[in-house]
């Protein structure tokens, strides 16, 4: 395969998430143009990120069991718009990346970057519906930084800086943002890049450096499985 074999994965991913959210029942039964403008429907309502709510007289979400939601909420997007955002954003950040660390280790920050958003909900917001890679895409624009910041590179020289910088203001000047979803992401990816970036300036077996951001990962599934839980008082209100 050419190119970045896990990001080209994740983007095809993306695609064929948002496509089954058009095609297999759209938003409600409406035309084709609506079904691209907004996604929707109940593929989103059944696997989109939830901490806990109604569908009909059941309760579902997170707290309920849906543990997937974790996971699948960051593959559906509200609209073609906000997924060609995101999947611009993770074309040219997740193939320099994928280029530094590798497929796998790669991988593994994506996920930890993703689940962290994922957190992030959960901590402010548990009861909003929430999808997109966005918490994962903040993720990566926060390990770019890292990466260059422990390298002495300016990230204000490259444009790293001023892209996440206007992305941030973005996050808290247009209403409904998820702001703990990008916050959170945001975070994770600081954090596998700053502790990838230490261990592997020691000498650690390098299976375990790339055990890392996995093991992140598991970190910020279960806290989000914990906050939860607390649905009825979010640790963050």
């Amino acid at each position: 395969m050419e190119g970045p074999p896990a990001t080209l994965a994740l983007v095809a991913l993306n695609v064929a998430a948002f496509l089954a959210t058009v095609f297999l029942d759209g938003s409600g039964g409406g035309g084709i143009y609506d079904r691209f403008a907004s996604g929707g429907g109940m593929v989103t309502v059944d696997h989109g990120l939830l901490g806990i709510g109604r569908s009909g007289p059941f309760l579902i979400g997170v707290a309920e069991g849906e543990w997937s939601r974790l996971l699948t909420g960051g593959f559906l997007h509200a609209g073609l718009l906000h997924l060609l955002v995101n999947m611009f954003l993770l074309w040219m950040l997740g193939r320099q990346l994928e280029a530094v660390h590798g497929p796998g280790r790669y991988a593994g920050l994506y996920l930890a970057s993703l689940l962290a958003g994922s957190f992030g909900v959960m901590l402010r917001d548990p009861q909003a519906l929430t999808v997109g890679a966005s918490g994962a895409v903040f993720g990566l624009m926060a390990a770019a930084v890292i990466h260059q910041l422990r390298r002495g590179i300016n990230p204000w020289g490259t444009g790293l800086g001023g892209l996440l910088l206007v992305n941030v203001v973005f996050t808290f000047g247009r209403p409904g943002i998820s702001i703990g979803g990008h916050l959170g992401g945001l975070v994770g990816g600081a954090l596998v890049a700053w502790m990838v970036d230490t261990v592997e300036r020691r000498d650690i077996p390098r299976v375990l450096v790339a055990a890392l951001p996995w093991a992140v990962a598991i970190a910020f599934a279960a806290g989000s499985v914990w906050a939860a839980g607390r649905w009825w008082d979010p640790v963050l209100r």
